[in-house]
C-alpha cells in the first residue's frame, strides 16, 4: 500500500516546524501528533524538497518581551515563575528583557544620603535579590534540552546605577558594577545600546539626537524620530501604535516598562494602576508583527487559577494590593 499523498503546503509546514523546534520529536510535540507520523512527513518533505517539488518556508518568528521587572529585596517575585512557565509554553525564538531587572535601591541617587528610604539598603542584598529572581526565570527553559532560544538582556538605567557609582568613586571599581548582575548565558548589551532583531529595534529607551534625554510623546512621534519598528521599556504602563508608510511597510512601536507586582512609592497614590505584564510578538518579519499582550492578571489566572488580587491578599496578607484589582 502506497503512503498517503501530502499537499505541498503540509510538506512546507513540516520543514518549517522541524527547523523551528530543532528536532522531529519536538516538532511533533508542538503539533500534538505522534513522533512517527511527523517522521514520515519529514522524510516525505525532504524527498520533495530534493526533487524541487516544495520550497522550505522561513519559519515564523516569535519574540517574547519582558519589561522592567524592578526586583529588590522584600518585593514578591511570584510573577517571575509565571513568566518562566509562559516561556516554556509559548517557546519564543527570541526572548528580550528590556532591562531594570536589578532595581539597585541602595544606589538610588534621587534619595538623600541618610534618608528613611535608604535606611537598611545594601548593595549586596540588591544583587542577590536580582540574581535569585533571574535564576528563577531561567531554570524552566534551561531544563528543556531541545529548546535554545536567542536570549537578550538590555541593561537599563537601574543596572547602570552600579556602573555610575564605580565611575564616580573609583575605589569601588571591581567591587561595584553591573558585572555583578548575573545574566547567565544571555547575550548582554550595554545601557542604551540598540539591538535589531528581525527588523525590530530594541533598547531600554531611545535618546533624543542632541541630548541624553529619552524621546517622549506618543508612539507616532517616536516612530517618526526612531524611523522603524521599535520596542522599549523604561516607562510604566503600555503604549502601542503604528504607522502605515508610503512604501507599504507598517512600522509599529511599543513602550512597556512595568512587569512587577509591588508599588513604586515615587509614583504616588494615583500612579500605581498601570498595565503590568509581558508582550509576545507573533509572525515577526522585516519589522512587522502581531501583538499579543499577557498581563500579570492573565498569567495569574492561567497558572494559579485565581484572580491576581485575591492571590496576593491570601499569600501576602501584610500588603495593600488594591492597585492590582
Amino acid at each position: 500500500m502506497s503512503p498517503p499523498r501530502r499537499s505541498p503546503e503540509t510538506l512546507r509546514e513540516t520543514l518549517a516546524l522541524v527547523q523551528k523546534h530543532g528536532t522531529v520529536v519536538a516538532a511533533a510535540k508542538a503539533l500534538g501528533i505522534p513522533s512517527a507520523t511527523m517522521q514520515h512527513r519529514y522524510e516525505a518533505a525532504l524527498a520533495a524538497k530534493k526533487e524541487k517539488q516544495v520550497v522550505a518556508m522561513s519559519p515564523l518568528r516569535r519574540h517574547l518581551i519582558i519589561p522592567d521587572t524592578q526586583v529588590r529585596p522584600g518585593v514578591p517575585t511570584d510573577h517571575i515563575g509565571w513568566i518562566a512557565k509562559a516561556i516554556v509554553e509559548y517557546r519564543p525564538d527570541v526572548i528580550v528583557h528590556l532591562g531594570d531587572h536589578w532595581d539597585m535601591a541602595s544606589l538610588n541617587k534621587h534619595e538623600m544620603p541618610g534618608s528613611m528610604n535608604l535606611e537598611g539598603k545594601r548593595y549586596q542584598d540588591d544583587i542577590k535579590a536580582g540574581n535569585d529572581a533571574f535564576f528563577q526565570l531561567c531554570a524552566p527553559m534551561n531544563a528543556e534540552a531541545d529548546y535554545k532560544p536567542r536570549k537578550i538582556f538590555l541593561l537599563g538605567n537601574h543596572e547602570d546605577r552600579a556602573d555610575r557609582a564605580a565611575a564616580s568613586d573609583p575605589k569601588w571599581f571591581g567591587h561595584v558594577g553591573s558585572e555583578n548582575c548575573n545574566t547567565l548565558d544571555w547575550e548582554r548589551h550595554k545601557f542604551l545600546e540598540r539591538v535589531e532583531v528581525d527588523g525590530v529595534l530594541y533598547s531600554h529607551y531611545f535618546q533624543n539626537t542632541h541630548s541624553s534625554r529619552p524621546i517622549g510623546g506618543d508612539v507616532s512621534n517616536r516612530l517618526t524620530r526612531i524611523g522603524c519598528s521599535f520596542v522599549q521599556g523604561h516607562e510604566q504602563g503600555r503604549k502601542l501604535g503604528e504607522r502605515i508608510m508610503a512604501s507599504g511597510e507598517t512600522w509599529s512601536g511599543i513602550v512597556a516598562g512595568s512587569c512587577y507586582l509591588h508599588v513604586e512609592d515615587y509614583r504616588g497614590a494615583q500612579g500605581q494602576r498601570h498595565w503590568r505584564g509581558i508582550i509576545i510578538l507573533n509572525e515577526v518579519e522585516n519589522g512587522e508583527f502581531d501583538i499579543m499582550s499577557l498581563s500579570l492578571r492573565y498569567l495569574c489566572r492561567k497558572y494559579e487559577h485565581t484572580d491576581l488580587y485575591d492571590y496576593m491578599v491570601r499569600k501576602y496578607s501584610y500588603g495593600d494590593w488594591v492597585h492590582l484589582k
